[in-house]
């Protein structure tokens, strides 16, 4: 591995660590201000919403700029959204207003979040040959759930009553923080702005791509045909299906977690986020694991996934500690096992036939769509007032029934074309776009 992949992996994780505790203090903040419980999920549904409106532009922006350069102007904008978050008392007394200012202030973090996702996966193809993808992707994703890990307990313990007091007794912390929401997204800054400057010690690739297109709607009509691109490959459309609901059942399983630490084990908030802690600790070990995998074998693992969506389904029949820890392990570890070769072949392909920004701009732009669905359908259940038990059941059932169908489809492709698995390693890109 290159020296800048460690720098692009310790600028990803701290980017991370911040994204993950400020969902945390965000969600506490929510609680503050007397929000519904609907407003949490809904809150992460706009920051995925931002994903989608800018997918058609944010590959080119990544492609005309060194992919360094790109991270650190990108996790600025995080910073941006993170004080503005901090400043909410100074939108008005009412807490309507300041739980406006809020969702305004996430949204924004995820503007920066979806431009410097196209960067952070692209220069990994910049970077690292064909048959170093998967063992890279390993990499990049056991780190990512490992800062997920890190950034939820964070911002668990960032809140915690305890934490909080001790933040706020401090002189300096004093002068600019009042409430704990304050402090601990105060404290978040801070990691944001190291995510900064390591983005600025990463090395230019020297990877050059034609000229970037600058008209919006010809950029929305070629985004378009880059998805259709895509989702004709028969590896692209295996691999980016999975990866799609991956990421959607990922997100709203977060806060399945927590509502359901909350309902079914009596957790505080601070509480729920170290099991969520623990779930993304499972998908470390099984991203390790699956670093292990050829990338010719990729899609030799779809059946865990199956098995994950039954493994979900455990979770309203534990209660003990050990129980409760050892299920969301398990889940944690099936997901990380099958999602990081899903993740690489994906890449690659998207590599050979797009070009390392627009792949990645339409990977996001479609898990982000099916976030934005799986949120609002968690939403509806919640506002349905629907046991957390139930829902967790209903979530479960449909991860396995679309892994299911996803298992057919690939042996289908296969029958069709039986020398499928020999177009995976080819070097090169944008081989569709000269075409």
């Amino acid at each position: 591995m290159k020296k800048g992949f460690y720098l692009v992996m310790i600028a990803q994780a701290l980017s991370s660590v911040a994204d993950n505790a400020l969902l945390i203090a965000a969600i506490a903040l929510i609680a503050d201000l007397h929000g519904p419980d609907w407003m949490a999920p809904m809150m992460k549904w706009w920051f995925a919403l931002a994903y989608v409106v800018l997918a058609a532009f944010v590959g080119a922006f990544a492609d005309s700029f060194p992919k360094g350069r790109v991270m650190f102007i990108t996790n600025a904008i995080k910073v941006c959204g993170c004080l503005l978050m901090f400043s909410y008392q100074s939108f008005g007394n009412s807490h309507t207003d300041q739980l406006l200012l809020v969702f305004c202030a996430y949204t924004l973090v995820g503007i920066g979040a979806a431009a410097y996702s196209p960067a952070k996966y692209g220069i990994v193809t910049e970077m690292l040959p064909p048959e170093l993808l998967v063992k890279g992707n390993s990499w990049i994703e056991g780190l990512t759930v490992l800062s997920i890990i890190v950034g939820t307990v964070l911002g668990g313990v960032l809140i915690n009553p305890g934490v909080s007091a001790l933040l706020l007794s401090h002189e300096w912390i004093q002068h600019l923080a009042q409430t704990r929401a304050e402090a601990a997204i105060l404290v978040i800054a801070f990691v944001y702005f190291l995510a900064a400057a390591t983005n600025l010690l990463i090395p230019r690739t020297h990877v050059r791509y034609p000229r970037q297109q600058t008209n919006p709607l010809k950029l929305v009509c070629e985004f378009k045909g880059y998805i259709c691109i895509l989702w004709h490959d028969k590896l692209g459309q295996i691999s980016l299906a999975v990866t799609t609901l991956f990421w959607g059942a990922g997100a709203t399983l977060q806060f399945i977690v927590i509502e359901w630490g909350a309902r079914h084990l009596g957790y505080r908030l601070d509480q729920a986020s170290v099991l969520m802690g623990v779930a993304a600790l499972g998908t470390v070990a099984g991203s390790i694991l699956a670093g292990r995998v050829p990338l010719k074998r990729a899609l030799a693992v779809l059946p865990v996934g199956v098995v994950m969506g039954f493994t979900v389904m455990l979770m309203p029949i534990v209660h003990e500690t050990w129980a409760v820890y050892s299920v969301l392990l398990l889940i944690g570890g099936l997901s990380g096992f099958f999602v990081v070769p899903m993740n690489a072949l994906l890449q690659h392909r998207g590599h050979v036939l797009l070009s390392a920004g627009h792949s990645i701009a339409v990977q996001n732009f479609n898990e982000q769509l099916n976030i934005l669905l799986m949120l609002a359908l968690y939403s509806l259940m919640l506002w349905l007032n629907l046991p957390i038990n139930a829902i967790i059941i209903i979530f479960g059932l449909l991860v396995s029934s679309l892994m299911l169908v996803f298992i057919h489809w690939n042996r289908l492709n296969h029958r069709a074309d039986p020398g499928l698995e020999n177009t995976i390693g080819q070097h090169g890109h944008g081989q569709a776009l000269r075409h």
